[in-house]
Parts: C-alpha cells; sequence; structure tokens
C-alpha cells in the first residue's frame, strides 16, 4: 500500500506566516520542492480510478475555507509548479468574510469558483454553516448537507464528491458516527477528511476518516519536509 500525504493550508499572505496564514514565500518553497522531487500530485475525483498509486512519490494538496488569497497566490504557484488542488469551501460564506478565522478574510464567490481551472483545481465541501458536526445532531447534520448541495446546483458549480469536516470534527460516538457516514454515502460522498495529522495509506481503510497533515505558518522548511514524509511525530 503506498502512503499518501495530503496537506491542509488555509489562508496565504504576503509576508506574514503564522497559524493558518503562510507567507507566499514559504508556501512557494514548499510546492517547488514537492516539483522538484516529482512528487504526483491529484484530485480525489481522480482517485477513484487507482487501486494502486503509481511510484512513491504521491500527494494530495487541499485548501480550506475558500479565502481570495487562495486564488491571488496558490493558483499561480500550482500552475507554476505544475501541482493540483482541491479547495474545500464553506458554502453559506460565499462572497462573504470568514465567521470563523479572523473575521476578516474575503471568500470567493461563485462567480470566481466558476472561473478556475478545472485541471489544476478541483472544488469540494466544506459543509454550509462552518459548524463542528461533533456539536451537532442528525438532523441538524442532514440540513447542513441539504443547504450545501442546494447552493451548489442552484449556482451551477461542479463540486467533487468530498468533504472535508470544519475543525477536521465529526461524531464519534459508534452509533451517531455510524449515522453520520450512512447520511454521506446516501447524499453521493465518497470521501470524508478529518485532520489527524498521520499519512493514510491507499487505497484508504476508511473512506471517511482520511487524514490530513496540516502544515502551519510558522513551520520551517525542515519541518514541512519531516511532517511531508512521516506525519505526526515527536
Amino acid at each position: 500500500m503506498a502512503k499518501l500525504p495530503i496537506l491542509m493550508y488555509h489562508n496565504i499572505a504576503e509576508t506574514e506566516s503564522n497559524g493558518l496564514t503562510i507567507s507566499a514565500t514559504k508556501i512557494e518553497e514548499q510546492f517547488k520542492y514537492l516539483a522538484n522531487k516529482n512528487f504526483r500530485s491529484y484530485h480525489f475525483s481522480e482517485l477513484n480510478d487507482y487501486s494502486k498509486l503509481p511510484g512513491k512519490r504521491n500527494v494530495v494538496i487541499t485548501f480550506d475555507d475558500g479565502f481570495l488569497s487562495q486564488l491571488e497566490f496558490a493558483v499561480p504557484l500550482l500552475k507554476k509548479y505544475n501541482l493540483k488542488a482541491t479547495f474545500f469551501i464553506p458554502l453559506a460564506y460565499l462572497g462573504k468574510n470568514d465567521a470563523w478565522h479572523t473575521k476578516s478574510l474575503p471568500i470567493m464567490t461563485s462567480e470566481i469558483l466558476k472561473t478556475l481551472d478545472r485541471s489544476v483545481i478541483e472544488l469540494a465541501y466544506h459543509s454550509y454553516h462552518h459548524k463542528k458536526y461533533h456539536e451537532l445532531n442528525i438532523s441538524e447534520i442532514k440540513e447542513d448537507t441539504r443547504l450545501s448541495i442546494e447552493t451548489v446546483s442552484k449556482n451551477e458549480l461542479s463540486f467533487s464528491p468530498a468533504i472535508a469536516y470544519p475543525y477536521g470534527k465529526f461524531p464519534k460516538a459508534k452509533f451517531l458516527k455510524q449515522k453520520f457516514v450512512n447520511h454521506l454515502e446516501q447524499k453521493g460522498f465518497k470521501y470524508g477528511l478529518r485532520i489527524g495529522n498521520r499519512l493514510n495509506k491507499f487505497p484508504f481503510k476508511n473512506k471517511f476518516e482520511i487524514q490530513r497533515i496540516d502544515i502551519k505558518g510558522e513551520y520551517s522548511f525542515k519541518k514541512f519536509k519531516q511532517k511531508l514524509r512521516w506525519g505526526k511525530f515527536f
């Protein structure tokens, strides 16, 4: 089984680099490294076509929250280094500011999302309200999903059947977790992403608890390479 690191980014800034914000210089250094080391990047929609991945250097690049800064910085860099990424979008906030990070970061509009090159950027779900799923009951989760799917349809957007759980949270109790997963499957979702900070093995053992590696702005380049290779480490 091949190892598949899934990298998680959020906001990008010109120079600031701390927490959920990474500087344009740092993220370019990381992308350049992936390209120079011949990492092959994937969209989730492509993974269905593989029973195993070719080669040993594979990666999935993800961005949460649909910040406008991702259009400004990430898209040109992805194109420059011939990489692909998945943008997870919180659908209640199209064209608005985030309500959970700084409360001032603008989020892309549906019209902007339509202009993105689909060979580079894959769009996927990040819930509707950006609330923690483990704090919602099943009825509330179902309503959030309904609004998400309805918004995608109404705005004539093309989304892949993958969802990144806000804050990485999902119901943990066995009975509730099974109802949660059953609901997602019934609505056509094929992948669900938490955080976890560990490498995945592909094919995925559990498609609704896929782990991502959180790349924080303060990380050194050395730590980025360590996380890429080993995931969580101490």
